[in-house]
């Protein structure tokens, strides 16, 4: 592997983004792989990570103890996470670490460690949940609950010690479960206690809700919660996650928050095959939508990705392998290069720059540091922009396509007054981000080439 310098994370001064330890600016870009630990080997495991690597992805979502089978199903080496106790019961306090029955010493968590540093080698961070909630709230999973405050705090601790010198982790408590009861609290909040005391304090954390809530709403104001994380989900086209995302930037104390669980490519809307599935058109719609209202960052999902789907069937579509080349995964560089272009630690959400607004599918959202906006348009509509907000006697503006990450010139304009500006297409599927500069600026146009 090579022998990348990753460095630990941080939230920014100003306590909307994250930013690495040397105060760069961090834009989290990730997909989401939540068995990439359980079902991969280390073959696969290079394929997929270098691919996701290829296409500027920043930070992979992957969980320890895992939704399906996570303690009774063997990873791709027929080892599995805990040992059980003298009850006959899987144990977190009882990582299994030990050589195998049959002779195999490559643990479970050895594989853990080699993706972990696998993922280093190619600049990739990894956002590590301890365990799907399921196994502290059952809910409508599997199970089994086997989480109490003493032992999630021991197996905080372990996995804090384990992972302490590696800067590339991202913690993330909950699990795709709510905090329902007061056990459930106790459990994060113990589990959050032992993690940082274990690692000594130096990886971030956030927490992973279900679905249409946010982390604000059971923990945001936790210590140990340094960003928030909100689930918008597979439920309905056209889920407004800037509500969502704009209802945390609103909070006190101020915290970054992003959008960890959207729409995923080829999920069925609504859960239901019958009702069609997300496209690309709607992965890049929620990404556009979360990030100009504010979000520091963005997670895209493949149905048949997260869970490393090798039978296709109705509800899981292809093999993983083909998944990752889906056109809306391909486009996500397009968002980060855009937002990386111009100054970073300034950007703020800006209705006001947009003059008329449209409802539901067509809804424009608009972001701006001092001397540059950006507009975003979902389906090509006219944007008309109220010019006079940013700084500069004239702007330039150009016409960014999300699908393919080409820039546009379009003219120079006084900064005054109302402007209407038409996008070069309309329709689904032809959206569009109006970039405005002020003209005294010689800024970069995004450039996916640039990106490290």
């Amino acid at each position: 592997m090579d022998n990348v310098r990753m460095q630990y994370l941080k939230i920014s001064e100003n306590r909307r983004f994250l930013v690495k330890e040397e105060g760069t600016p961090f834009f989290w870009l990730a997909d989401t792989a939540w068995e990439l630990f359980h079902r991969l080997n280390r073959e696969e495991a290079e394929y997929y990570l270098t691919k996701r690597a290829q296409q500027k992805f920043t930070v992979i979502q992957a969980v320890g103890l895992a939704e399906f089978d996570g303690l009774t199903l063997g990873n791709a080496y027929g080892r599995v996470p805990l040992l059980k106790n003298s009850s006959g019961q899987y144990d977190p306090t009882l990582p299994d670490i030990s050589a195998g029955m049959t002779g195999n010493d490559y643990s479970y968590w050895d594989h853990v460690d080699y993706i972990i540093d696998l993922a280093a080698s190619l600049g990739l961070y990894i956002a590590f949940l301890p365990t799907w909630g399921d196994k502290f709230n059952k809910a409508w999973g599997k199970g089994p609950v086997i989480f109490n405050e003493d032992n999630a705090r021991v197996y905080g601790r372990w996995l804090g010690q384990r992972y302490k010198d590696r800067p590339n982790i991202v913690w993330v408590l909950g699990g795709d479960r709510p905090l329902v009861t007061s056990r459930h609290f106790a459990v994060i909040n113990s589990m959050a206690e032992g993690l940082a005391e274990g690692d000594e304090g130096r990886h971030i954390m956030t927490f992973h809700p279900t679905g249409g809530f946010s982390s604000s709403y059971h923990v945001h104001e936790e210590e140990w919660l340094d960003f928030n994380m909100l689930q918008s989900g597979h439920g309905a086209l056209n889920t407004p996650n800037y509500d969502m995302v704009r209802k945390d930037y609103d909070l006190l104390p101020v915290k970054p928050t992003l959008d960890g669980e959207p729409c995923y490519e080829d999920h069925p809307i609504g859960f239901k095959e019958a009702n069609g599935y997300f496209d690309a058109a709607d992965v890049r719609k929620a990404a556009y939508w979360a990030v100009f209202a504010g979000a520091a960052g963005h997670t895209y999902g493949h149905h048949c990705v997260w869970r490393m789907c090798t039978e296709p069937s109705s509800y899981f579509v292809m093999r993983w392998q083909d998944a990752l080349m889906r056109p809306g995964a391909s486009q996500m560089q397009y968002l980060r290069a855009l937002i990386e272009s111009r100054p970073y630690l300034e950007r703020i959400p800006d209705q006001s720059l947009i003059a008329e607004n449209y409802d539901g599918a067509n809804h424009l959202r608009a972001t701006r540091g001092g001397d540059y906006a950006f507009i975003y348009s979902p389906n090509g509509l006219m944007i008309k922009v109220n010019m006079g907000i940013i700084f500069g006697h004239t702007v330039k503006a150009y016409w960014y396509d999300p699908r393919n990450g080409s820039t546009t010139p379009i003219g120079e304009y006084e900064n005054r007054g109302v402007r209407s500006f038409m996008p070069p297409s309309g329709g689904r599927g032809n959206d569009w981000v109006l970039i405005l500069d002020d003209a005294s600026k010689d800024y970069p146009m995004p450039d996916v080439d640039s990106l490290k």
